[in-house]
């Protein structure tokens, strides 16, 4: 069964087209993130889905009802929002249960809902206390809970993890993943990292200028880009690309190669001048120069390798990326060249 469906969905502001022509369709218990650079309309997208923006043209679906006329309240669906949005006068407990008060559930329905929250979220122990006394990600855990007592049909999630810092975004993010696993529920994600977006998503969304890219599961769009945006969006550190004469192969197109193709290599076709070393301990970068072109190794393990080094690359031919002039991806060497 589809969770949700996006038809022709368009939206401007005044002259300024901010969607054109979306098309997306998620389906029951699906995760799917919707991921691209600030400003390509994923935020306005997720909150058309919502109902707090109209959709200039196209229909929104919701468990197969068309909900284009349709309140929020009445979608079926839960936000969580990078704010948290919760209640400072209001305790743990209650921020959870205001909406099914307005709702009118009966005091029993809601203590079980709370506690079925509470507990897969490691809440209990601070029902009793306010927003104020809680840190960054406790928040954003209480913002959570809030969404799952409503038991929606739909959660969607915009940008939840940027307010925290680097190890709380890495705990959240696997309690989301977590989460997910155990309600089965379909989930619509925004994020601008595509960390977040290659770890959690059964399929991502990428876009760019209000377009849809490209659709696909994680190692698809990783393995198999359509074009060069996506290509260059989706790895760190992102895809090289350098131009195919400097290769001396004649070529005029671009080639793509990711970081952790390149091997240090005596003879190897990439000569480049070591500009930065990042040791990170189990992994070296190496961000070196060519000509005006910067590109980027990641190899396996430690390397004394130190800046201004002049080094060598290999690499296997078949892990090229060929790319046209537009950015468009071609598919074999021979094309490449014509």
């Amino acid at each position: 069964m589809t969770a949700m469906s996006l038809s022709n969905v368009n939206k401007s502001f005044g002259d300024v087209k901010v969607l054109r022509d979306i098309n997306i369709d998620v389906e029951e218990g699906e995760f799917v993130v919707f991921v691209g650079p600030s400003g390509c309309g994923k935020s306005t997208l997720l909150r058309i889905i919502a109902g707090l923006e109209d959709a200039t043209s196209g229909d929104v679906h919701i468990a197969g009802t068309q909900v284009n006329d349709t309140p929020p309240s009445k979608r079926g669906i839960a936000m969580v929002f990078q704010s948290y949005a919760l209640y400072p006068h209001l305790n743990v407990r209650k921020n959870m249960s205001l909406a099914l008060k307005q709702e009118r559930q009966s005091k029993d329905v809601i203590e079980a809902r709370i506690a079925k929250a509470s507990a897969m979220l490691n809440l209990d122990d601070y029902l009793d206390r306010y927003p104020s006394e809680l840190s960054g990600g406790q928040r954003q855990r209480v913002a959570i809970g809030r969404a799952i007592v409503r038991e929606p049909k739909l959660f969607l999630f915009d940008e939840p993890l940027s307010n925290l810092d680097a190890a709380l975004r890495a705990n959240t993010r696997l309690e989301i993943a977590n989460l997910h696993d155990a309600l089965k529920t379909s989930m619509i994600y925004v994020t601008h990292d595509q960390t977040e977006a290659m770890t959690l998503a059964d399929r991502i969304v990428v876009l760019r200028d209000g377009r849809v890219e490209q659709i696909g599961t994680p190692m698809e769009l990783y393995n198999n880009p359509v074009n060069r945006f996506v290509a260059g969006f989706l790895g760190s550190p992102a895809m090289n690309f350098i131009p195919a004469g400097f290769l001396n192969d004649g070529d005029t197109r671009t080639l793509g190669l990711r970081p952790e193709a390149l091997q240090i290599s005596d003879g190897g076709a990439l000569h480049g001048t070591v500009q930065h070393v990042e040791q990170l301990g189990g992994d070296t970068n190496v961000i070196a120069r060519i000509k005006d072109v910067q590109f980027s190794a990641r190899l396996f393990g430690q390397h004394a390798i130190e800046q201004g080094q002049t080094i060598q690359f290999g690499f296997n031919p078949d892990q090229l990326f060929y790319f046209d002039n537009a950015g468009a991806r071609l598919y074999d060497e021979t094309s490449a060249r014509e």
